[in-house]
């Protein structure tokens, strides 16, 4: 259980933070920018949530990947050690890249199919949810470029599940837009002349 006492305990006056395990990082560490990222994303996410409120499965769905991205800032911030068996820290598991997977199933079998690009907008819950999907894409990319830091470990699963989230997150911004009656399609070369 996490017990918060002090909000602020001055041990990042220098430009550190801690991860699990008392390690201390740069806080322009590349771990530390994927922690922060994902963190955003969450945080786009209840954003999202003022709007879904009435739509109650899509509220609950939020809600359950909000708690993901928790399990998944701190299978970042527990950096694997060699060795480690499977058990040993919070990490990603695959039922929770499964869930996603089945969740953007149900919603998309509702959805016309897409003949051209989607223009982030609609209604406002849309609109919130295309923000929250460019947040969750960003956390991949600095997911990623973590990964690729000689020496660093990162889970693959982890990786995926910020993969399935922007997707998710796409696709509930159509559901959101009307199931897609309401999207704002992309128009190529409308306003050339």
């Amino acid at each position: 259980m996490v017990v918060l006492s002090w909000i602020y305990t001055r041990t990042g006056d220098d430009g550190t933070t801690g991860l699990v395990g008392r390690e201390r990082r740069s806080k322009a560490d590349p771990r530390i920018e994927a922690i922060g990222a994902v963190d955003e994303a969450n945080a786009a996410i209840g954003m999202a949530r003022l709007d879904a409120a009435a739509d109650t499965d899509l509220d609950a769905m939020l809600g359950r990947i909000q708690n993901d991205l928790f399990d998944l800032g701190a299978d970042l911030a527990t950096p694997a050690a060699p060795g480690e068996a499977p058990d040993a820290a919070l990490r990603i598991v695959a039922a929770q890249v499964d869930r996603l997977e089945a969740e953007i199933d149900a919603l998309n079998a509702a959805l016309a199919p897409l003949r051209t690009f989607v223009l982030p907008g609609g209604t406002p819950l849309a609109a919130a949810l295309h923000v929250a999907r460019t947040v969750a894409r960003r956390a991949e990319r600095r997911t990623v470029a973590l990964a690729e830091v000689e020496g660093a470990t990162v889970s693959p699963l982890a990786v995926r599940y910020l993969n399935r989230l922007s997707d998710l997150l796409f696709v509930a911004a159509r559901h959101a837009n009307d199931r897609g009656a309401a999207d704002v399609l992309w128009v190529p070369g409308k306003n050339r002349s």
